[in-house]
């Protein structure tokens, strides 16, 4: 009798089942670039240990790496991957969610973190929930799944943010099958916050105006005095 069929999906589950290499892929959730020793302090392996472990995720596409000099760095491989990381978690925090999320370190990811480069948590939330109520984003069924479309006052809401938003509108209105700008259920709001190119370029302006401030090897974000000012949708 044939072996049965083994689905792709297994491969790629037993890859994140991992304890080890499921802390390097939680790691690399915040959208930055790591090295392996940075991934090997996470993960509280040796060295050694965690080459083995990356080789092995890099194997199975869940992880790109990228020279640097003299030096390597890992990311997670798309956005695909770090969507897929958040469903997991979503299912496997069922029953136990709030107890979750109340240890202090936990809380403050949930309050702002940084999530594949953009901003996710209660803040998250609250900027999507902000650019729809003031209908800068209009909702709309798209080749590659629900995207946003940039209104123009959200073209001059973007401008009055120090962002070309007429580049931006153009961007949206003719993104295709690669969405610009989609919504993306939040892990721990269980909630949309705003995720694609867009979402990004946001979180990324909002660090350089120093709007927000986030400490190194943390994806954890706070609120600056200057961004109390500018940002008068976040969440208290």
């Amino acid at each position: 009798m044939p072996a049965p069929h083994e689905p792709r999906v297994v491969r790629v589950a037993a890859m994140i089942a991992d304890a080890t290499r499921a802390r390097m892929l939680s790691y690399l959730l915040g959208g930055e670039l790591a090295s392996a020793s940075e991934l090997a302090r996470c993960a509280t392996v040796s060295a050694a240990t965690a080459s083995a472990h990356l080789a092995k995720l890099l194997d199975a596409g869940l992880v790109v790496c990228t020279p640097r000099g003299r030096h390597r760095y890992y990311a997670l491989a798309d956005a695909e991957v770090a969507h897929a990381l958040e469903a997991l978690a979503l299912v496997a925090e069922r029953g136990c969610h709030t107890s979750a999320w109340a240890p202090p370190a936990r809380a403050r990811l949930r309050e702002a973190r940084s999530c594949y480069g953009h901003l996710a948590g209660r803040a998250g939330v609250a900027l999507l929930t902000h650019l729809q109520a003031q209908q800068w984003l209009e909702l709309e069924s798209g080749a590659g799944g629900p995207q946003f479309r940039l209104s123009d006052t959200g073209r001059q809401g973007l401008s009055d943010w120090g962002l070309d938003g007429t580049a931006w509108q153009a961007k949206l209105a003719t993104s295709g099958p690669k969405r610009q700008a989609y919504p993306c259920l939040d892990w721990s709001e269980r909630r949309d916050h705003l995720a694609g190119p867009l979402a990004s370029t946001l979180l990324s302006h909002f660090l350089e105006r120093h709007w927000l401030y986030r400490a190194p090897s943390d994806r954890a974000l706070s609120l600056t005095p200057a961004g109390r000012c500018a940002l008068g949708w976040w969440p208290v």
